[in-house]
């Protein structure tokens, strides 16, 4: 079979268009099929700074970030279908795949010998949560109030309440304090905040914003909108104390509660998902159990940082590169990595010993001082203040991995 493509990237974000970009400079002939109206992904609907500290260099907005990406991708002359949607993905064999699309242009079937799904994460949202109450206006996904704000101009309302400490939601607190909204307070499950501890800082303590944590939201009440929610406090244990009712007062609720890796198309060709990330799982060229198949930024585990996002898009370039140039048999056995102690996630969750690898690691705790021991190497890594909420980035060497001979075990203490 003749391929019209050696690379379709499925998404047109961060992880997507550095990947594009990177697989055309290595000499790749590649297409991008993206299911929005344009390029970019969700970093071009972002007004606030924090972005391309890592990745260029610089401190950018996200619409920043998103148009140098985008100009790449132009200078390259590199193709892309927008409004353009994978019905299918049919994986044939080693260089051998068809991504069907339905499109302005009618449907399409293209023919390629490797694929990069970065499809990215999608928003929990309401009916995800368990609160109960009425169906009424003013409940958004705090994607949703970034949307009608930073792309269309409006206002989602005047006296909100955020559940969930997460990222966005931790952003968007301080983004409606900026355009005049009186934001009652973030509403947090856990004892910590979801978000990194500068989101913290930046838009809850410099906004005088309040945070509740252990305490959960149980109902939302209003008639034609949001009027008030219901919260109690929760232990240690996330159980519910007897008697801590309370109500707040609000016209608007934006959700922050967590984003879900999108893989419906990665399920449907039966790769193999990690429980822990939701994601596939991936080796250390990010490919996924499909040959051929390589997955890339918030779709393999939710990122801090949009840089580390591209970085993966680059690195699934890479691997489909040495995949097409050695015939489909760079697949060696796959060690796979043992957690240990306070670790909840890590990608990838196997390696070869062959290459460099860089591990990203979440872990379960809070803890003031951590070590990380990765006992097959007899190496140990000082780590402080570990936190949920912030990824942990290490890079290994393939001099240090190649004596390593059934599996690599990594442990926080």
């Amino acid at each position: 079979m003749s391929n019209d493509f050696d690379v379709v990237v499925i998404g047109g974000g961060a992880a997507g268009l550095a990947g594009a970009i990177k697989a055309t400079d290595i000499g790749l002939r590649t297409v991008i099929i993206e299911n929005n109206q344009r390029l970019g992904g969700i970093p071009f609907q972002c007004a606030h700074p924090g972005f391309g500290n890592f990745y260029y260099h610089e401190n950018l907005t996200g619409a920043e970030y998103s148009e140098r990406l985008i100009s790449s991708i132009i200078d390259r002359k590199i193709p892309f279908f927008t409004s353009a949607h994978v019905t299918r993905i049919k994986h044939i064999g080693p260089l051998q795949n068809i991504v069907k699309i339905i499109s302005k242009d009618g449907i399409k079937e293209i023919k390629t010998s490797t694929i990069i799904y970065a499809t990215g994460a999608r928003e929990r949202h309401l009916y995800e949560t368990g609160i109960k109450g009425d169906r009424t206006s003013g409940v958004y996904t705090a994607g949703e109030a970034q949307t009608l704000m930073d792309i269309h101009g409006i206002m989602p309302g005047k006296n909100i309440v955020i559940i969930g400490s997460g990222d966005i939601g931790l952003i968007m607190a301080r983004r409606f304090a900026l355009e005049g909204a009186r934001v009652v307070c973030c509403i947090e499950l856990f004892p910590y905040p979801g978000g990194l501890s500068r989101n913290v800082v930046q838009c809850l303590h410099d906004f005088d914003i309040p945070l509740y944590t252990n305490r959960m939201v149980t109902e939302i009440k209003g008639k034609k909108r949001v009027e008030k929610i219901v919260t109690v406090d929760v232990d240690e244990e996330l159980h519910i104390i007897q008697g801590s009712d309370q109500e707040i007062s609000c016209d608007t609720v934006a959700l922050a509660t967590g984003l879900i890796p999108y893989t419906k198309k990665l399920e449907d060709i039966q790769v193999v998902i990690d429980p822990q990330t939701k994601g596939p799982r991936v080796n250390d060229i990010l490919e996924t159990s499909i040959p051929g198949v390589f997955a890339a930024g918030n779709v393999i585990a939710v990122n801090d940082y949009v840089d580390y996002a591209s970085d993966q898009g680059e690195l699934a370039a890479v691997g489909a590169y040495h995949f097409i140039k050695e015939q489909g048999t760079t697949r060696s056995d796959r060690m796979p990595v043992e957690l240990k102690g306070n670790i909840r996630l890590i990608v990838p969750q196997c390696i070869s010993g062959n290459r460099d690898v860089t591990f990203y690691l979440r872990v379960n705790r809070p803890r003031p001082r951590s070590t990380i021991h990765i006992k097959e190497l007899e190496k140990t890594i000082k780590k402080q203040g570990v936190t949920p909420s912030e990824m942990i980035k290490i890079s290994l060497k393939k001099e240090e991995l190649q004596h390593v001979k059934d599996k690599l075990t990594v442990e926080i203490k």
